[in-house]
């Protein structure tokens, strides 16, 4: 299999704080990785070095093949990132974010309705979408950000604790899109290592101030 992530003493820094310290591993197509530590550790600013959203401030990190942070331009359409934050606009509605997304993308008007319409369905969305998502539930905006982090169908998903607001209900449609079975390669962060270690291939504990340690 070919190595999707490869870091090599990966780190960084702000000011004279280290966020993250010396990473090392290899991940493999099609595997997940979870990501535990408390709070402070770097999880999310791992996630985000991933996500060509923060240089490292050394060591050496490819992703998809491309050297990172010279070469992320060739991977923001390879990449699916779903953070603490939604990152949809709140006076419009949840389709018409979608529709956004899928021109940022470049796909095909008719091919982005398809697909648009096939994920509001696969959420439980499909009666709400047209509603403005600032009054929407947090729950509701979490299922959009999931449709809008899978919409280009991304080779990667880099997941920043994907259950966040989520009922019994939505973790389950979420797992259809995001979980294990959709064979794409996975990097996702989590406080709750009981529901999520299961599906590791790998895993990656982060501390402050201590070395990673990967299992």
């Amino acid at each position: 299999m070919s190595e999707v992530i490869e870091l090599r003493g990966v780190w960084r820094e702000f000011g004279e704080r280290v966020a993250l310290d010396g990473v090392d591993l290899s991940l493999a197509a099609g595997e997940s990785l979870v990501v535990l530590g408390p709070n402070g550790a770097g999880k999310t600013t791992l996630l985000r070095i991933l996500a060509t959203l923060l240089r490292p401030s050394g060591g050496e990190a490819r992703v998809l093949g491309c050297a990172l942070p010279d070469e992320g331009w060739r991977l923001r359409g390879r990449i699916g990132y779903l953070g603490h934050e939604p990152l949809l606009y709140r006076d419009l509605s949840g389709r018409e974010n979608l529709r956004f997304q899928a021109r940022l993308h470049g796909i095909e008007r008719g091919e982005a309705e398809g697909r648009i319409e096939e994920l509001l369905r696969r959420v439980g969305m499909e009666r709400r979408a047209d509603e403005r998502v600032a009054e929407l539930s947090a729950g509701m905006r979490q299922r959009l950000s999931i449709c809008r982090c899978v919409l280009h169908r991304p080779e990667l998903l880099l997941l920043d604790e994907p259950d966040s607001n989520l009922d019994v209900e939505g973790r389950e449609l979420a797992r259809e899109l995001i979980g294990p079975g959709t064979g794409a390669t996975r990097v996702l962060v989590t406080h709750d290592p009981e529901r999520h270690l299961p599906e590791a291939d790998q895993v990656l504990r982060l501390g402050i101030g201590e070395t990673a340690v990967v299992s």
